[in-house]
């Protein structure tokens, strides 16, 4: 029963006379709650209609009819949302609380039925016909339930404690049968279903046994809830709080025969976890936690630890995968038109798919796109992903330094997850998804563990069909997934990982293949994201080519297409004023709009002087040039180097210097040079650290042009090793070294002899616009970097130095790099 007696009176209902009830009544929707005869209830009105009906009523003196619409959240009811059975009452009292706010008071006189409605507007009329009780209250069996009624309605209210006194001494007063039935239907907590029957319920009799089956049932109810209570009395901490309340639900429940919400959720996750396609492994396993699960109360912390990780077992896709599109040509085709160039990785994706289409059961492969930033290593990704038809997925791995990144956290943390890579499958929603380990190169390791070791287990292919996440602990198939990583250098990604991949190397781009790619990718992107069309701008091929050559200087088109930009920025401002004129870009332009040149050949300054000599040098960015300065100076013959070098470069130069010394008199420098001199060796760009031994045979030109007073040409660079036998040894990252010439404005390349084969990776542009001069020992180095000769013609002819150079020695792979802060400190 309610903690209010809803305003019922003790004498008999102050009824209406069934011929005093009008034929036709103003109806008001009820929510949420059954009006009685004999009850006497506060209304809240804000509907217009509703507002409408009263104003009118008040004012001709009228009784209503109050009738339970059927669905609460209907705000314009009509005939078909309320019910037939209503109660005639009349306005006690009206107060206006607002503006379209009004509050009524309002009593029960009788019982009515809808006969049917004719009128909706300004609000609900409907003819009516009055109801009377059809059993006489001097009944014996009336009499005997009113007893029973009144009975059970002081137990319901003795265990009630928080209803007061004073409503046991009220039930006691009623003598009228059907106002002691209609009270406590109006006052006991049942469903408003079961209220609306007892209202229909027009028999007397009837009605009255349906209260005490009402009644009888609340008893039970409160019964049982005393009993749970004197269970669970004592002191309680917050969650036991919530635990006895939960019981109280489930026991309510229970009685009442309904299912708890908890159990159906339950059921479902049972559902969906037989979906899932498990192994009998696995789902031996997710069957035995489900049964634990049920077992634990919902208020135990451990219930949510055992409930997420059955979710996550449920959600991840253990044997949904997504169809492969193998068709080469459509492969080729989206390939092409995402990226420019890039041979040899398209070559790669269109091998696997046609060894896919033969063999059903392949593994995906386990790719890694090494290069410069801005050359479309990570784009690539989405491109081999839409070939295939396949989802992505990219992991971002820099900075990660926690090996549970990788491999999730066990359970009995607190808060602990899968980990990234179970994390991204399920994202992806497939088995098969194309995965991008982005930046493996700037994994960290701390006290928490190596992420690189625990990427080994998911980049081996005879491992990752058996994946062990911590979270999960049960084997999870990652052998369909295509993994493809990238990174800017090799050099910090450990061995044994390196080893598990397929490297394929991204270099720099030409001039040509930029302005290619910043006519067919870069312009339609930027006008796009500026709101610009082809009607509002046109970049001249001039002004692209100057854009390309004197405003960017990288290895990728990032800075490129910020500069597009910038010029998509300045051509929107006129359009945004609402110009209409198409504008061309061209060179004079675009000085306007970009500002003066960044970037300008100063190969031929530096070389003005001899002792400078103009080197290559690989870098994580790509190629760049690397020029190295020397000086004389009245000294002791002493050897100085600047320029924050490593152990290898300063070695390179002491046998540059040694080799040198060997070879005065062939170049015609006095034997005693160094005992009055020292040396300055300088590399410019001292805040950025340089190591490798490729700029031994730079160091020993820029020395030679020093002590002979010969110019180094001022259109050529030159790499390699050079040895104390002055033989020209080979060194790797050609490809970057001789893009970053091309970028630079050189003319001329000197490469060692066993690098020649190298020059099939460099792009054609770059070898028809270079021209390479390959060296097997420094004499002939000098020969080609020189201005003029160093050697006299005797000894020309006499060919110095021997037959040294045809003497085998072992390859060197190490490039020279020049390296950032950021990767080596």
């Amino acid at each position: 029963m309610s903690d209010k007696m809803k305003g019922m009176t003790a004498s008999a209902p102050a009824l209406i006379a069934k011929e005093d009830i009008p034929e036709i009544l103003p109806i008001l929707p009820l929510r949420n709650s059954v009006f009685f005869p004999g009850g006497v209830l506060p209304l809240a009105v804000g509907r217009q209609k509703t507002i409408a009906l009263i104003k009118d009523a008040v004012r001709d003196d009228q009784v209503i009819g109050v009738v339970t619409q059927r669905r609460a959240e209907e705000e314009d009811p009509g005939a078909a949302d309320l019910h037939a059975m209503g109660t005639v009452a009349r306005i006690v009292k009206l107060l206006k609380m607002g503006e379209d706010n009004y509050s009524l008071v309002v009593q029960g006189l009788a019982r009515f039925r809808v006969l049917d409605l004719i009128q909706e507007q300004p609000y609900l009329k409907a003819r009516v016909e009055a109801i009377e009780d059809k059993t006489p209250v001097d009944d014996v069996e009336v009499q005997a339930l009113a007893i029973n009624l009144k009975k059970l309605a002081r137990e319901v209210i003795e265990l009630m404690p928080e209803l007061p006194a004073a409503a046991i001494e009220l039930v006691e007063s009623i003598t009228h049968p059907g106002h002691l039935a209609d009270l406590i239907a109006a006052n006991v907590d049942v469903p408003i279903d079961e209220k609306q029957a007892v209202l229909e319920t027009v028999d007397l009799k009837a009605r009255m046994k349906l209260v005490l089956e009402l009644l009888n049932r609340k008893r039970e109810v409160l019964k049982l809830s005393n009993k749970i209570d004197s269970q669970v009395k004592g002191e309680m901490s917050k969650t036991q709080r919530e635990y006895y309340l939960r019981q109280q639900l489930k026991a309510i429940k229970e009685e009442l025969g309904e299912i708890g919400e908890e159990e159906e959720e339950l059921d479902e996750l049972g559902e969906r976890l037989k979906k899932a396609g498990l192994t009998p492994e696995i789902e031996k396993v997710a069957n035995k936690e489900l049964a634990r699960l049920k077992s634990i109360p919902t208020a135990s912390s451990e219930y949510t630890v055992a409930r997420t990780y059955l979710e996550w077992i449920a959600d991840l896709p253990w044997a949904k995968a997504s169809p492969d599109n193998l068709d080469l040509d459509n492969a080729l085709t989206v390939l092409d038109r995402d990226h420019y160039d890039l041979e040899k990785i398209k070559k790669r994706i269109l091998e696997y798919l046609a060894v896919r289409k033969l063999k059903n059961d392949m593994r995906g492969p386990i790719l890694c796109f090494v290069g410069p930033p801005g050359v479309g290593k990570t784009s690539l990704g989405h491109s081999i992903a839409e070939a295939l038809g396949r989802k992505f997925v990219r992991l971002s791995l820099g900075g990660v330094r926690d090996e549970a990144e990788i491999r999730g956290h066990r359970r009995t943390y607190v808060g602990a997850l899968p980990g990234r890579i179970i994390q991204s499958m399920k994202k992806a929603g497939t088995n098969n998804p194309v995965m991008m380990l982005d930046e493996i190169d700037k994994l960290g390791a701390d006290f928490r563990g190596d992420p690189s070791a625990a990427l080994l287990e998911v980049l081996d292919p005879e491992q990752n069909f058996s994946f062990s996440d911590h979270y999960l602990d049960v084997p999870f198939d990652l052998s369909t997934v295509m993994f493809i990583a990238t990174a800017n250098q090799l050099d910090p990604v450990p061995g044994p990982l390196r080893d598990r991949m397929e490297i394929l190397e991204l270099s720099g781009y030409t001039f040509e293949e930029k302005s290619h790619i910043a006519r067919k990718h870069l312009i339609p992107k930027q006008l796009k994201e500026h709101g610009l069309g082809v009607d509002n701008l046109e970049i001249s091929e001039e002004a692209l080519i100057q854009t390309v050559t004197a405003y960017t200087r990288e290895a990728g088109v990032r800075a490129l297409e910020r500069r597009i930009a910038d010029i998509a920025r300045a051509v929107a401002v006129d359009v945004a004023k609402g110009s209409k004129i198409k504008r061309t870009i061209d060179k004079a332009e675009l000085e306007i709009i970009l500002g003066p040149e960044k970037y300008y050949s100063e190969v031929s300054q530096r070389t003005e002087v001899p002792g400078v000599a103009t080197g290559m040098a690989w870098t994580p960015s790509g190629g760049d040039l690397l020029f190295i300065e020397t000086t004389k100076m009245s000294g002791k013959g002493l050897l100085t180097l600047t320029g924050q070098l490593g152990d290898v470069m300063k070695e390179s130069a002491q046998a540059a210097l040694s080799y040198l010394r060997t070879k005065s008199s062939a170049v015609g420098i006095p034997v005693n040079f160094l005992e009055k001199q020292d040396i300055h060796i300088h590399f410019p760009a001292g805040g950025i650290p340089k190591d490798g031994p490729s700029a031994g045979v730079t160091i020993f030109t820029a020395l030679t042009s020093l002590f002979t007073g010969i110019r180094v040409r001022g259109d050529t660079c030159m790499t390699g090793e050079c040895t104390l036998r002055g033989l020209v040894l080979p060194v790797g990252g050609i490809k970057e070294k001789v893009l970053a010439a091309h970028r630079g404005g050189i003319k001329r390349v000197i490469l060692p002899e066993r690098n020649r084969k190298d020059l099939l990776e460099v792009p054609e542009q770059a070898r028809r616009e270079l021209e390479f001069v390959f060296a097997n020992h420094m004499e002939e180095v000098l020969q080609a970097a020189l201005e003029t000769s160093p050697f006299t013609a005797a000894k020309a002819k006499g060919g110095s130095g021997g037959g040294e150079g045809s003497e085998e020695t072992p390859v060197t792979e190490t490039p020279m790099a020049v390296k950032t802060p950021e990767v080596r400190a």
